[in-house]
């Protein structure tokens, strides 16, 4: 945590979006709105599930419920954060609030990755192999599938973390980001990095790539069961729920790819904020909407829910 000149790194500056007041103000109130949003939609899904005993047993919405706590936890890591530095201008955090907060803006990034493959495999099983599903899914493999999830998510990145905290930084503390993001991290550390960097990226790529390529070939096993089966009924009912599923897989891997594929050159900051931006902030409000559109059994939990309530 050293300077060149031997001074003891404290704090770091974050640019943030680098634009004047009135389109900082604009900023705020649409991210406040989006974060607002999210929220909402999270916690009504839930409680819907909680408070429907028939939706509460079943491994599906066991695991969505858990995918919107984790929604939850994954935007409010980034976006308090960043409402407070459009609010009050200077982007100053210590270097420990830095590091915490990127190591579980990872790790909650992590974590989505094995929760979305986790809801792949319950789809594979439940349409591929339907006869053997009940017993392979109960309620209790279905919570220790959500336990793993969340303790590989937070176990996956706690070595490079590790290892870049203990880095030495020289020259700036300026980060160009909103987040304390890994890049902009390793952009200030003092040369030589030696092979942190790379695994960085190994660590990094081999979680998505894995996981993609998981909840790819499940979904493929998936399409290719729906299509062969003689109940029509069925293999809308399968296509309108995996079609939500690959909808949330493609937001997200989506924006993450590009992370990573993106040019580089002066306009990279720029570009690594925008793409930020969409999968901290705009991903997470969407995801609960394309779940609760495309579920039927969402919506009439719903329906029956504001109807006791006197809103119907």
């Amino acid at each position: 945590m050293d300077w060149a000149n031997g001074t003891a790194i404290k704090e770091f500056i974050l640019l943030g979006f680098g634009v004047d007041q009135q389109k900082r103000l604009l900023l705020l109130i649409f991210f406040t709105i989006l974060y607002v949003l999210t929220l909402t939609e999270n916690i009504i899904i839930i409680t819907l599930v909680l408070l429907d005993a028939h939706l509460a047993q079943q491994p599906m919405y066991i695991l969505l419920s858990n995918f919107s706590w984790l929604e939850m936890c994954y935007v409010s890591s980034t976006v308090p954060r960043m409402l407070f530095d459009l609010s009050f201008p200077g982007g100053v955090i210590s270097f420990q609030s830095c590091f915490l907060q990127f190591y579980i803006f990872f790790s909650l990034g992590y974590t989505e990755c094995f929760f979305l493959s986790a809801m792949a495999l319950d789809r594979y099983l439940a349409i591929c192999h339907p006869l053997h599903y009940p017993q392979i899914m109960t309620q209790n493999s279905c919570y220790v599938l959500v336990a793993s999830c969340w303790v590989l998510g937070f176990l996956w990145y706690i070595g490079p973390a590790f290892l870049i905290s203990g880095l030495s930084f020289c020259g700036s503390n300026i980060i160009d980001h909103f987040v304390c993001d890994s890049g902009p991290i390793l952009a200030l550390a003092c040369p030589p990095l030696g092979y942190i960097p790379l695994l960085c990226y190994i660590v990094v790529t081999s979680a998505v790539v894995v996981t993609f390529l998981f909840i790819a070939i499940s979904y493929a096993c998936v399409g290719i069961t729906l299509v062969k089966t003689s109940s029509q009924t069925r293999r809308i009912k399968g296509f309108t729920t995996v079609s939500s599923h690959l909808a949330v897989v493609t937001l997200f891997y989506g924006s993450v790819a590009t992370m990573y594929v993106g040019p580089n050159g002066e306009n990279q900051a720029q570009i690594t904020k925008v793409v930020t931006i969409f999968y901290t902030a705009i991903t997470p409000v969407l995801n609960p909407l394309i779940y609760c559109l495309r579920n039927d059994q969402m919506k009439e939990t719903l329906a029956r829910f504001l109807r006791k309530k006197g809103v119907m």
